[in-house]
């Protein structure tokens, strides 16, 4: 808590202090060869690629080196996946912070693609707010500018 400019002891939790402030990291991330090929092919051929595991059959988009199920080895189990797929969760982002891809409102969602078997977030236009629901079918919206990133998906919208 802040009195008279101070930083004092949370009366409620006598252990705790509260810092009030707001930290800017930039960053960069290194994507490995695993995602590495995953952005390249978004870039370059338009194509959203996951990994499937030999031995669970399980299909991960964003793909991974290793599975989580089993531990097995994924990186040389490629397969392209349909550009389709369902909404399995999704929340409207109502408040604006600096690094976000849009202005908000928008909706940002759980997309399950057709063949694989965990979803990715990303977010989905074309949709009223009030009409947003789990269970819409989507497909991928490619931008007209590589990002070199995620965002080589522009977005999702309603499946025709």
């Amino acid at each position: 808590m802040r009195r008279n400019g101070e930083i004092t002891m949370d009366t409620a939790t006598k252990d705790s202090f509260i810092i009030e402030g707001k930290l800017a990291l930039p960053y960069q991330y290194f994507a490995g060869r695993t995602g590495s090929r995953f952005i390249i092919a978004l870039r370059d051929e338009k194509k959203i690629l996951g990994v499937r595991c030999g031995k669970c059959s399980k299909v991960f988009v964003p793909p991974r080196s290793t599975c989580e199920r089993c531990f097995s080895n994924l990186t040389g189990s490629w397969v392209e996946l349909k550009h389709t797929g369902t909404v399995t969760g999704f929340t409207i982002i109502r408040y604006e912070e600096p690094h976000q891809p849009l202005k908000p409102p928008y909706v940002q969602a759980l997309i399950l693609l057709d063949g694989a078997d965990t979803p990715f977030v990303h977010i989905v236009n074309g949709v009223p707010l009030g009409r947003m629901k789990v269970g819409l079918r989507v497909e991928a919206v490619f931008a007209e500018k590589a990002t070199r990133t995620i965002m080589d998906i522009d977005h999702f919208r309603p499946a025709e």
